[in-house]
């Protein structure tokens, strides 16, 4: 059963998602390089507050990652989208089977690329029009 993707549950879980995005790709290396710069005693650091940000990036975005496919898995069930059969993982099937894609993209596909275009674009307007040139006159 269909229900409305429009309704006040789902549009909260789009908006989660929306929000977990920015904390993906803007929040988690923002707060992983302020404490690092906390930890940090001075302006030549150890390798301590390096290896916190190049473990704690991969890291800190799987987490995200993971909680932002539990919302996209919430969202199919509260809208009726979910698909539950169990399907062999590619690896199993047989070389001569068809080739067809078996996976349908829930909002959570959309909400990731509509986030990466607007990063993309927002990113050409600041280098375009207000990063200036560091080449010297």
């Amino acid at each position: 059963m269909l229900r409305s993707p429009w309704s006040p549950a789902a549009l909260l879980l789009v908006l989660l998602m929306a929000l977990g995005s920015v904390v993906m790709w803007i929040g988690v290396p923002l707060g992983l390089i302020y404490l690092a710069s906390r930890l940090a005693g001075s302006s030549n650091p150890s390798a301590g507050p390096y290896v916190l940000v190049l473990v704690g990036l991969p890291i800190g975005m799987a987490i995200v990652g993971r909680c932002l496919g539990m919302l996209d898995r919430a969202h199919s069930r509260l809208t009726g989208r979910a698909d539950d059969t169990r399907r062999p993982p590619a690896w199993m099937r047989s070389m001569r089977a068809e080739r067809g894609s078996t996976r349908r993209g829930g909002v959570l596909d959309r909400v990731m690329i509509a986030s990466v275009a607007i990063a993309i674009v927002a990113f050409g307007i600041w280098f375009f029009a207000f990063a200036g040139s560091s080449l010297p006159n």
